[in-house]
């Protein structure tokens, strides 16, 4: 949970409008460039191709504190509302969930957290145990587990475990007596290991006790188990007054490093096997793909081989690219796992700025990270704590749905109201036409994302309007192998006019459909009609030949003289910068892998000792020969070594003619990024 991070991004949205306001005062642009700019804006052609398809889509989800702590004993008419809206079909239909295995704070430490944020752990002490006491607990003692803990969290697992396809526990914190600080709001100092070394056998049998418990009590099976949440951060600390007492630090985190964090993983997976539970270890939860791929890139090849599945918030969005790259090259499925912001300026259930925000949020983390699925920090969040004085003078807009963590048991729908801002509505666009079976596909608009139906017979497009002005959206269908005579396009459209309002359905002439969206919009198109992928939508054609050019070197990857090496060159149509596809393997779309030839030497790229280089052809499948190839959509690749999961690059970031062609981890730089073009000789 990356609430902590709230100043962050209400200050990035402050400092992106200053500066936007700034640039204005200084250089506004001409009355015709201006013009210009609103033409572009006011149509786009948006081409979604079913070549480059994503694994199944899993769904979509929720963390389930502190919401679910905060009111998994309210009247039961708020309870059942509040149910509908996340995970009913008119809702946000929300399939998957993750629990939160609570640390919780020792029995004499008084409850300092936010409402909802003090967690019960799944610990009993004993009668008189203080914080300093730390050496009572044994994961083997059935008298030191309290199987009824979590009451109100439990509440929402059992009413909602029909509606949910993957459970998910979570640690945020280990209980007080793991910790260096002896409080579950981390340590005294934020940027040191909070778990105790020697605790950490114990907080692996904890996590693994804890789900094995939830699992029997609830009747449910925990597919994926995460020891952390954003571990490897300055956010989680706690500071102590006058008298002793907490004064910061709101709600349970703890700071735990790249080296504390693979030996919890090692302790993990024995613990799961001897708790007799078969979930899989999923890691890291950091705040944002950069420090996850620090952490990554850290951990041995054994510890990356106990993690089943890669999660990662965006609460920062640089670098999304990498981290998914880097689950290409392990082979793993990837989740965005947790996100929420405000995206705009004081609370409102009107404004549409923090609906298309999330809109854009949700497109962009489609459209880079491809993950396989997403997943809300919490949707609902304190109608106190977000309103005007609250956390901030104006107020927020986190969460889609807002009501007060402070309602009694005696209170009512009236006493203790919900609200919607626009952000559920928008959601909503996505969570009811991209649906778990779907496969998310490569498009050429940075403002939209696309799927194929589960079924194969049909494509489900969303599309963010921002601007102020309505614009023509044209969907080209002309990627799918077909394209019935009778196909629709049918358009359902959130705005200030409406919410999830649906539109006529629009005939597709030539292959092409084209519908005028509201200005502030979120528009979800059903594409009925069309299946297949077109002969010519793949990116190689067997026996065709490409030039690779760098992004930023604009220079094509050539044979050097030795004819092994790879370097820079102007592009002169030699066949030592001409590539063929050789073959293709493994999984098709977004994973699968190709194998390039240079025809002039009858060899093939590969990669030894971290260098790439042409070889001749074996005839044998070897890893070292096999790339995989991820875009965003915009027209550049990069190219993954499956052995390695390095990728080709130039060295240094040269750009001079010569300079090497190389391998590195992913990093997201623009000399990491290639096109891809044909240059087959045409007859």
């Amino acid at each position: 949970m990356a609430r902590r991070t709230r100043t962050r991004h209400l200050l990035g949205v402050v400092g992106i409008t200053a500066l936007a306001t700034s640039a204005a005062l200084v250089s506004a642009p001409s009355p015709d460039a201006q013009a210009a700019v609103e033409a572009a804006a006011s149509s786009v052609t948006v081409t979604p191709d079913p070549s480059y398809s994503q694994e199944k889509f899993e769904g979509w989800g929720t963390s389930l504190v502190w919401f679910a702590n905060a009111t998994g004993d309210y009247p039961p008419a708020v309870r059942e509302k509040l149910a509908k809206l996340l995970f009913g079909d008119d809702g946000l239909a929300l399939n998957i969930a993750r629990y939160n295995i609570g640390g919780g704070n020792a029995p004499d430490v008084k409850d300092y957290l936010r409402a909802g944020g003090a967690v019960e752990g799944w610990w009993k002490a004993p009668v008189g145990t203080t914080r300093t006491d730390t050496d009572w607990w044994s994961a083997d003692d059935p008298a030191d587990w309290n199987p009824k803990a979590d009451k109100t969290q439990r509440w929402w697992v059992d009413r909602i475990k029909k509606d949910i396809t993957h459970w998910e526990t979570f640690s945020n914190s280990p209980p007080w007596f793991m910790t260096e600080s002896g409080y579950v709001s981390g340590g005294f100092d934020a940027n040191t290991d909070q778990l105790k070394a020697d605790s950490v056998d114990d907080f692996a049998a904890y996590m693994a006790g804890a789900t094995k418990r939830l699992e029997k009590a609830e009747g449910i099976k925990v597919d994926t188990v995460d020891p952390f949440n954003e571990p490897n951060t300055n956010y989680w600390g706690t500071k102590l007054g006058a008298d002793g007492l907490p004064t910061g630090g709101r709600q349970e985190g703890a700071h735990i490093g790249p080296a504390l964090q693979q030996k919890v993983l090692a302790a993990l997976a024995p613990a799961l096997k001897k708790a007799k539970v078969r979930s899989g270890i999923s890691a890291m939860d950091e705040t944002n793909p950069s420090i996850f791929a620090n952490n990554w890139n850290s951990y041995s090849q054994d510890s990356k081989d106990l993690v089943d599945q890669m999660n990662v918030h965006t609460y920062g969005t640089g670098q999304r690219t990498t981290v998914r790259d880097l689950a290409k090259a392990a082979d793993k499925p990837l989740w965005m796992s947790e996100v929420e912001g405000d995206w705009g300026d004081g609370q409102s259930f009107t404004d549409m700025r923090p609906g298309l925000g999330l809109a854009q949020q949700i497109v962009d983390d489609l459209r880079e990270l491809e993950p396989k699925a997403w997943v809300f920090w919490q949707p609902v969040e304190d109608y106190d704590n977000m309103k005007p004085g609250g956390e901030s003078a104006k107020g927020g807009n986190w969460g889609s749905v807002q009501l007060s963590f402070s309602c009694k048991k005696t209170d009512t729908l009236a006493s203790c109201p919900i609200y919607t801002n626009t952000k559920f509505d928008t959601a909503r666009n996505f969570t009811h036409f991209i649906k778990p079976g779907d496969k998310l596909i490569k498009v050429d608009d940075t403002s939209s994302a696309a799927a194929v139906t589960k079924d194969g017979k049909g494509v489900s497009l969303v599309h963010v309007n921002s601007t102020t002005a309505a614009r023509d959206v044209t969907i080209d269908l002309s990627k799918f192998r077909t394209a019935k005579g009778n196909a629709t396009v049918t358009p359902t459209v959130t705005s200030a006019d409406g919410k999830l309002k649906q539109q006529a359905p629009v005939k597709v002439v030539g292959g092409k459909a084209t519908y005028t969206v509201p200005a502030q919009s979120v528009t979800s198109f059903a594409v009925k009609g069309v299946s297949g992928v077109a002969k010519n939508a793949g990116l190689f054609s067997k026996g065709h030949s490409y030039t690779l050019t760098g992004v930023q070197s604009g220079k094509a990857v050539t044979v050097a003289a030795n004819g092994t090496s790879l370097v820079l060159g102007s592009a002169n149509g030699t066949v030592a910068q001409n590539w063929q596809l050789d073959a293709r393997h493994g999984k098709k779309g977004a994973r699968q892998r190709f194998v390039f030839a240079n025809p002039a030497e009858g060899k093939r790229l590969a990669v030894r000792d971290n260098v790439p280089v042409v070889e001749p052809d074996t005839g044998k499948r070897d890893p070292a020969t096999e790339w995989i190839m991820s875009t965003t959509g915009d027209g550049t690749w990069t190219l993954i070594n499956a052995a390695t999961g390095r990728l080709l690059e130039v060295g240094g970031q040269a750009t001079n003619e010569g300079a090497a062609v190389t391998t590195w981890m992913a990093n997201s730089g623009s000399n990491q990024r290639w096109r891809v073009t044909d240059v087959t000789a045409r007859k």
